[in-house]
């Protein structure tokens, strides 16, 4: 037996001149949970707030925008989040470059207790908010029937909330989580590499994403890699279309290598594919379709069983996802319009 509440009341004012918009405003956000069963883990979190924003034209080139947030939360006191972006847009050229601060309150519903429950979780004590820092920068460009993009993104989290395994009867098994901040800071990095290009009635669209995200190991001694986030991951689409009358599409997504926390039978996960085919075909109102996915058949229970041989000191009988498990799929049906 248990209730979750949530509240939110925001009133605001916004204006505008020649080369600015501007607003300004007051928010409530509450947030309540309660339990019968597990009443040491209730919380109540009141948060009222100030927030303004400003976009500001400096020339037809280039626009500013500012932003700033005060909330006043109940558990965790002050917290100021600023933000602030530049664009930059000289004819087919295009940068946007940003830098934000945020926070986060931590709740004991992490996804291992969302999945396993409250039973194994240790009551809190001394949790700090989480703090972020992230920063981007954005090119993009477009000539003839090419458009390019170029990002590069970082970001550094403070106090990051997780699930610490510990022996609940001091007999030395693991048979229970409490949830702490880990040491350091968890750091991102990456880029990302986006290409599309017109041929007619066809677009090719191809992306290439590169993720260097990192945490401090649990013994302080050095770094390592945040679990499942590959560091090199793409994808490329292929449409063909002639609105009306018929569209057939390939996709093919790349996964790479992941890191794997907690699973017994591997550390780092194989690298995989998901590719994918559709069809439309629409005479007067009535359009015949088919869609397959996952060609290649990828499943996570073809590298290793899902099932831990031990139940994980969370709860949990399984181990993390980290890649298809549906197998091929097809489907394929019939749409009939109506009306005008």
């Amino acid at each position: 037996e248990d209730q979750h509440e949530s509240y939110l009341l925001e009133n605001s004012i916004a204006g505008y001149t020649d080369n600015s918009d501007w607003v300004v405003g007051l928010a409530y956000q509450s947030e309540i949970f309660a339990s019968d069963t597990y009443p040491e883990f209730d919380y109540s979190y009141k948060v009222p707030g100030a927030f303004a924003q400003l976009d500001y034209e400096l020339t037809d080139q280039i626009t500013t925008s500012y932003s700033a947030r005060i909330d006043e939360h109940s558990e965790y006191g002050t917290q100021f989040s600023p933000r602030v972006s530049v664009l930059y847009r000289p004819s087919d050229l295009t940068i946007r470059g940003s830098y934000g601060e945020g926070y986060f309150a931590p709740t004991p519903f992490v996804e291992e207790i969302e999945a396993a429950g409250l039973s194994r979780l240790a009551p809190i004590d001394n949790l700090q908010e989480e703090r972020a820092k992230t920063a981007s920068l954005d090119v993009s460009y477009t000539f003839d029937d090419v458009e390019t993009s170029l990002t590069l993104f970082g970001s550094n989290v403070d106090n990051v909330t997780g699930l610490e395994a510990f022996s609940a009867n001091n007999d030395g098994t693991l048979d229970a989580v409490r949830l702490v901040n880990a040491p350091g800071e968890s750091q991102i990095r990456g880029s990302e590499v986006l290409l599309r290009y017109y041929l007619g009635d066809v677009k090719l669209t191809a992306s290439y994403l590169y993720l260097d995200a990192t945490e401090v190991s649990p013994d302080g001694d050095g770094r390592r890699a945040i679990a499942l986030t590959p560091r090199h991951s793409g994808g490329f689409v292929a449409m063909w279309e002639q609105h009306g009358n018929f569209r057939a599409g390939f996709e093919a997504y790349y996964t790479g290598t992941q890191s794997v926390n907690d699973n017994p039978y591997i550390d780092q996960t194989n690298p995989y594919w998901h590719l994918g085919l559709m069809g439309e075909i629409t005479v007067g109102r009535v359009s015949w379709f088919i869609n397959l996915e996952n060609l290649l058949d990828v499943k996570q229970t073809d590298e290793h069983p899902m099932l831990l041989p031990n139940r994980a000191p969370s709860g949990q009988w399984t181990t993390d996802i980290w890649s298809r498990n549906d197998g091929f799929i097809a489907n394929a049906g019939v749409r009939v319009k109506f009306g005008h």
